[in-house]
């Protein structure tokens, strides 16, 4: 008998079907999220009616399309893995953004939870790169204001 590898509801899953099995893990939308706000300076904001746009330093790194059935991830590639990305079936040139090399995923299941994973976070890296990140310096508050000069009366 076969050894054993992790379970399909009650049956045990035999080792030499474990790789099929682990490619398949695909994100859902709120581990998709953890994942691009895990990246340093992220930020999320809802923009153009249902879009969940990922933004470092106001540029944005990956769109979530919610209100679309099946939900849609739009990313940048570089020129190299936009051509084989777009070969893939459920990938296409984005909309609008298409010829900037930015990909949209037709289905968050179009790529395995590594491969989503790892174009996130080129996507991340290329726009990091552009935006050269700054730090932000906290404002120095004083606890006074200066007093204007006082004009004297004379007798």
């Amino acid at each position: 008998m076969a050894e054993s590898h992790g379970t399909a509801g009650s049956r045990a899953l035999p080792v030499e079907f474990a790789p099929e099995f682990l490619s398949a893990i695909h994100m859902n939308i709120d581990s998709l999220r953890k994942f691009c706000l895990s990246f340093p300076h992220a930020k999320e904001k809802l923009q153009w009616g249902e879009e969940l746009c990922f933004k470092v330093s106001g540029k944005i790194f990956a769109m979530v399309g919610l209100g679309a059935v099946p939900q849609t991830l739009i990313s940048k590639c570089d020129p190299e893995t936009f051509a084989e990305m777009t070969e893939r079936e459920g990938i296409v040139p984005a909309p609008y953004v298409g010829r900037y090399k930015w990909v949209m995923l037709e289905h968050l299941d179009a790529l395995t939870e590594g491969d989503l994973k790892e174009l996130i976070t080129r996507s991340y890296a290329m726009v990091a790169a552009k935006a050269k990140i700054k730090k932000k310096i906290p404002a120095v508050r004083t606890s006074r204001r200066p007093e204007a000069p006082r004009s004297r009366r004379r007798a």
